[in-house]
């Protein structure tokens, strides 16, 4: 309950439709069946700007044409209605068109590196982190000043990354121009895409939720779905490269491109992911 109303009371008055039952998933988020049949989820948040900026992520990427997103059915400042997606096993099949699909979200761009969606705010979020999208023409500098940098800085205030730890990853932030693999055009990325955002549909099409949307490095997205496993990777890795060929090197900027969420995790849950988050940029800089 957020200010006083319920995920059912919100669902109601946006979307017009009575409620007839509501079932609690997590947090602030509650599946709500509406008048006629129609599941949706309910998300709350009161955290400035966060439900503005998922729905307009979720817009953007609808607009690709590509993977698919669960519909928004009604946003406010602090709520947030959508579809819900009825679930099924993955597949390997549902894992190569996954990857086709991916590649051509990836494919239809953004203004810049760090560039919101259109109707986005600059101050958003990935997970429960602020971060800032503020656009850049070119991706190293960017990345090392708007994404590593920002969380690197805040876990070394806080004492969870030690200094000789921190000058690991300053080093890999110095040496982005060279580490980063050869350049790219802008991609339109989901930016927060582990396993937990990808629903393997019932009807054998992937979903994918929760974005963290902005302008980034197409690597980065795949960098995330390495991190903490996917359902059948190889063959989205397959039907990725079938439609859009990666460039050479990229396997071994995985670590680089896991840095960025890794140092979210440092931030957000503590000393549990440095020795990850050393290890990525370790491999870094071996690479």
């Amino acid at each position: 309950m957020i200010d006083g109303e319920s995920a059912g009371g919100a669902a109601a008055r946006l979307t017009g439709a009575a409620v007839t039952d509501e079932r609690p998933l997590s947090g602030e988020v509650v599946e709500v069946t509406l008048d006629g049949g129609q599941l949706v989820v309910v998300k709350g948040d009161d955290a400035p700007g966060a439900v503005a900026a998922e729905a307009a992520g979720l817009r953007w990427l609808t607009d690709a044409g590509a993977v698919r997103v669960p519909a928004v059915r009604g946003v406010d400042e602090r709520w947030l209605v959508t579809d819900l997606v009825r679930t099924g096993p993955p597949s390997a099949r549902a894992a190569v068109r996954f990857g086709r699909d991916l590649a051509a979200l990836h494919a239809s761009g953004a203004t810049a590196f760090g560039a919101p969606p259109p109707d986005g705010p600059t101050n958003a979020y990935i997970g429960l982190a602020p971060m800032r999208n503020v656009p850049a023409d070119e991706w190293p500098n960017w990345y090392a000043g708007q994404r590593v940098l920002p969380y690197l800085r805040r876990a070394v205030d806080a004492g969870t990354l030690r200094p000789a730890e921190a000058s690991l990853v300053e080093a890999v932030c110095e040496r982005l121009p060279r580490l980063a693999g050869p350049a790219e055009p802008p991609a339109r990325l989901h930016g927060d895409l582990w396993n937990g955002n990808v629903l393997w549909g019932a009807d054998g099409h992937v979903r994918l939720i929760d974005p963290a949307a902005h302008g980034g490095h197409r690597e980065t997205d795949l960098a995330m779905l390495h991190l903490f496993g996917c359902p059948h990777l190889s063959d989205v890795l397959a039907g990725y490269q079938e439609a859009a060929p990666l460039a050479p090197g990229w396997a071994d900027r995985i670590g680089l491109h896991q840095l960025f969420p890794l140092l979210v995790h440092v931030v957000l849950f503590g000393r549990g992911y440095t020795e990850q988050a050393v290890a990525a940029a370790r491999g870094a800089l071996a690479g």
